[in-house]
Order: C-alpha cells, then structure tokens, then sequence
C-alpha cells in the first residue's frame, strides 16, 4: 500500500490531452470542495456585512501574494533549475537557498508593514464599511496575511517538483487548502468567530505547503536560508519574471478596485461578486488552466528547440479544445443560471433576493468565459516564448478598459432610466433592490473580451498561421451550443411541471435533466459534422487516461 502511495507522488506523464484531462479532473475535485466552501459561507451568513468583510479581507494579502511570490513562480524558475541540474546539482540547491533566502524574507517584511498599515490601507481601499465593520475588517486581513508567506513558499516548492516530473502531490494541495478553509467554517468559526475563518484559511494555507515537503526533501533541493546571497541570480530571476509579475499584479488591481467600488453600491454587493466569480472561475479552472497549464512545458519546449510548426500546432491544438468546452459551457451557464446559484449557494440564509442578483452577475461573468479561457493559453504561449512584455501591455490595457468600463456603467445604470431597465429586465431582476452591483461583471467580461481581441490581432501578426485551423471548431461549438441552450430552455419548463422546483432535489434534477436533453442533442450534431474535437476526444477516452499521474498550475491567487 506504502509503495502505491509512492508512487503516485513519483508519477510522470506525457500527452497534452492525458495532462489536461486529468488536470481538469483534480482541479474539478478541487471546485467541487471550492463550492462546498461557497455554499457553507452563503448558508452561514448570506449576502450581507459578514461575508463582505470576509472577502474584502482577502485583498490586501492576495496583493502582496501577487506581487511578490508570483517572482518565483514555475515559469519563471523551472528554466534555472533545469539548466543549472544539467551542469551540476550543487548549483542548483545554491541556486533555491539565494531564491529562498531573498523572496521569503521579502514577502515576510511586506507582511509586517501591511500588519502594520492595515488600519488606514482598509480604510482607503473600501470606503462603504462602516467603523465596527471596518475594525473587523482589519483583524481578519492581518490573520490572513500568514498566506501568501505560506502560498508564496509553496509556490517555490512547486517549481521543484514541476522541474522531477513529482506532479501528484501538488495536484492534491489545492484540494487541501479548500479542506482547510471548510474546517475553518464548520469548526473554528463557532469557537471563534471570524477569527475563525482567518485560522482555517491560514491552515488550508499550511496544508498547501506541507504536503510537498517530503518531495522537495527527496529531491536534495529543500531550501535552506543563506546570508551571502548572489545577487546577480537574484536580479536575473526578477529581470524575467518582473513583467508576468506586473502583469498579474494589474489583474489582481482591477478586482481590488471592482471590488472596493462593491462596497459602497450597499450591503452584500461584494458577496454577490464574489459568489458569483467563483462559480463562473469553476469551468474555467477545468477547461482554461487545463490546457494552458498542460500545453506550457511543451510550448516552451517546441520554441526553444526552433520548432515553430509544432509550437504553433501545439497552441492550436489547445485552443480548438478550450473552444469546444467553453462555449457549450457558456450558453448553459446563462440559461441554467438561476439553477445552478440555487443548487450551490442557496440554502439558510441565503435567500431568493441574493440568488436572483447572484444568477444575474453569473450570466454577465460566463460571457466572456470563452475571452478568459484563450486569453490564459495566449499568454502562456507568449511566455513559452519569452516574450512577457506584450501580455503585460495587453493586461494593462483590459486592466485600465475594465476599471473604466465599471465606473463608467455604475454612473450610466443609477443616471439612465432606460438602460437600466432594459437590463434589470433581461435578467429578471427588476424588482430586486442592489442591482447595479451587476454593472461589475459586465466590465469585467467587456474588459475580458478586448484582452482576448488585443492577444487575437497580437498572434494574427506573430503567427499568421495559427488562426485558420480554429474557424472550423468555432463554427461547429456555436452552432451546437445554440441548439443545445434552446433544447435546455425547453425542456427547463417541462420539467418544472414534473419537479417540485422549491426543494434542492426538485431543482437540481430540474436543471440536470434539461442540461442533459440540451447535451444530447448538441453531441448529435457534433456527429453530424463529423467534428474533429469531438473523435479526438472519443479516441483518448479509450485510452484509459485516468492511469495516467497528473501536473498541476501553480497558484496564482489566495
């Protein structure tokens, strides 16, 4: 039994589809636990001041997080280990000790000052809370702020165990740091309140971490600190990995600054936010990071190797997938909406007001699901070829359209009588007081959207030939997805006759049941078109992909 365990955090693999498919399978187990999280906070405290507080919270340490040990990510170091391993393996653990030593102790210091400054830094940064908010605010953010320490070091873990193919192991972490996080809700927070909350993420947090030591260790690389530092390796580190940094730390801004807007649009508004984009984050993580996370050893590969004709097919290949997936995913998320936030969020006091508004921002976010699917493999073929500078003056370019776009349609929704009804009315909502709170996800979706167009037109110019091959696979996925929405709307009212849709069970068959009539119907006219994704698909089911050990992304946020 001893030896099976092993060897499972030994395993390698190979295949991009093998790669993503069961990256998609460890990190839809990790969602899953992501949405037992979610559904305990909503059933716990609702929509309301506590679950703002607790998510505002997590900003300013999901900051310094970014900033910092985003530095010492896989993609940045995984090329240093693996050439310094082919020379000698000493220079490889001086190598991890300077990495170690310099970036720990900086993200610690930042820790400390952002303990320090936390009061006035809070205050600032989220205008609508109240004093007794606030001060709640500011304990719960400085218990957080041991996460992105302990993130951070496992983010230098990872990279080890990337470079000796050990990708079990941090597969299992994500689903540890849930884990911590649900022990938190359900033991720690009855004993001591929100503190509570704060230790069960730092646990989760130290799970993460833990479950790599014995790898790392295994490896002859655990870091060790050193006071004479090279600070040459140090600035080459930071030389590269400065502009994905920014790049980053600009996306992890502009969530900051939708969500500090959040908080003065009235209580609750930062819980329907979040809610809301971590559902929509669930196919994503599965279909998006899959791939993008899969298809980056091998880009890298390919382009520094001057394989241009594979590196190319390689990014068409997991683009034509991510098209497939996402936009099926798209359509029902928007139609099967209202059931899918009751189903995972709606239960205690979480009530009908909070599900209508939360189903309402899922639709706008799952818009640009597709947008924020290519646009993660873009930039890591980007990456892969190291050129970090256009991702980032891309990012900053949605970053800045996205912040705009939110105060502009924030001001345009409470002004415009008429645009905010034709909204209110489109998705149901009405009668519900908060709506402008769904002005947030359509920014950021539109912010999405012209990220993916801006990389679109970047790799029309850098590779002419890349766009050709995906006509055919859009086409197909559209058309399918159609039919398969419609199919499910359909049969979303015949059901309803037959469930009853005020209990879980009655609308989670409800919704299941018309999603199934819908998938059905579109896997059919895939056939009909003799679909390529779809009998590559068929093909690599068949070979037992589930045998195969799987990688993991990094993490790239608390």
């Amino acid at each position: 039994m001893v030896k099976k365990v092993l060897k499972l955090f030994r395993g390698e693999i190979k295949g991009l589809h093998q790669a993503a498919y069961l990256l998609g399978l460890f990190a839809f187990l990790s969602q899953i636990l992501g949405l037992a999280r979610d559904r305990l906070l909503a059933h716990s405290f609702g929509a309301g001041e506590t679950l703002d507080i607790y998510y505002a919270a997590f900003r300013l340490p999901d900051l310094i997080f970014v900033a910092i040990a985003s530095s010492v990510s896989i993609f940045v170091l995984v090329p240093f280990l693996i050439d310094k391993l082919d020379r000698k393996k000493e220079e490889a653990k001086i190598f991890v000790d300077n990495v170690f030593s310099f970036f720990f102790a900086l993200i610690v210091f930042a820790s400390f000052v952002s303990f320090a400054l936390a009061p006035a830094l809070l205050r600032l940064l989220f205008p609508g809370f109240e004093a007794s908010a606030l001060d709640s605010l500011v304990g719960l953010s400085r218990i957080f702020l041991l996460s992105p320490i302990l993130l951070g070091l496992s983010n230098l873990f990872s990279s080890i165990t990337q470079v000796y193919k050990r990708f079990f192991v941090y597969a299992l972490s994500p689903l540890l740091y849930n884990l911590g996080i649900i022990l938190g809700i359900v033991f720690l927070y009855p004993a001591f309140g929100l503190s509570g909350l704060g230790l069960g993420v730092v646990f989760g947090a130290f799970l993460h971490l833990l479950i790599q030591v014995p790898v790392v260790s295994g490896s002859g690389l655990l870091p060790s600190f050193r006071l004479n530092l090279d600070l040459k390796e140090i600035f080459d580190v930071v030389k590269i990995s400065f502009p994905r940094t920014l790049t980053l730390t600009l996306s992890n801004i502009t969530i900051l600054v939708l969500i500090s807007l959040a908080s003065v649009l009235g209580e609750g508004s930062i819980s329907v936010f979040n809610l809301s984009f971590n559902l929509q984050s669930v196919p994503l993580s599965i279909i998006g990071v899959s791939y993008s996370v899969a298809a980056f050893p091998t880009l890298a590969r390919f382009f520094s190797s001057g394989d241009r004709e594979k590196f190319v097919g390689h990014i068409i290949a997991s683009a034509r997938h991510i098209i497939f997936w996402s936009l099926p995913v798209i359509f029902l998320f928007i139609v099967l909406r209202a059931q899918i936030v009751r189903v995972v969020l709606g239960s205690g006091q979480f009530g009908w007001e909070d599900t209508r508004l939360s189903a309402a921002a899922l639709a706008l976010f799952a818009v640009s699901a597709l947008s924020q699917a290519l646009v993660m493999l873009f930039v890591r073929g980007y990456y892969a070829a190291g050129f970090t500078k256009k991702p980032l003056i891309v990012n900053a370019f949605s970053s800045i359209l996205t912040i705009v776009l939110a105060f502009a349609l924030v001001s345009l929704f409470s002004k415009n009588d008429s645009f905010r009804f034709f909204l209110e009315s489109l998705l149901r909502i009405e009668d519900l007081p908060g709506t402008s709170v769904i002005m947030l996800p359509l920014a950021y979706s539109l912010g999405m959207t012209g990220n993916l167009i801006a990389l679109w037109m970047l790799f029309k110019k850098d590779f002419k030939e890349f766009l050709l091959p995906l006509k055919d696979a859009f086409f197909h996925s559209i058309v399918a997805s159609f039919f398969m929405s419609f199919t499910a709307f359909y049969f979303l009212k015949i059901f309803d006759d037959v469930f009853d849709i005020n209990t879980f069970w009655g609308i989670l068959l409800q919704g299941l049941f018309s999603a199934l009539a819908g998938a059905l119907l579109g896997l059919l006219l895939l056939k009909i078109f003799k679909n390529r994704e779809m009998e590559e698909i068929t093909r690599f089911v068949r070979t037992k992909f589930w045998k195969v050990k799987v990688i993991q992304g990094e993490t790239e946020s608390l």
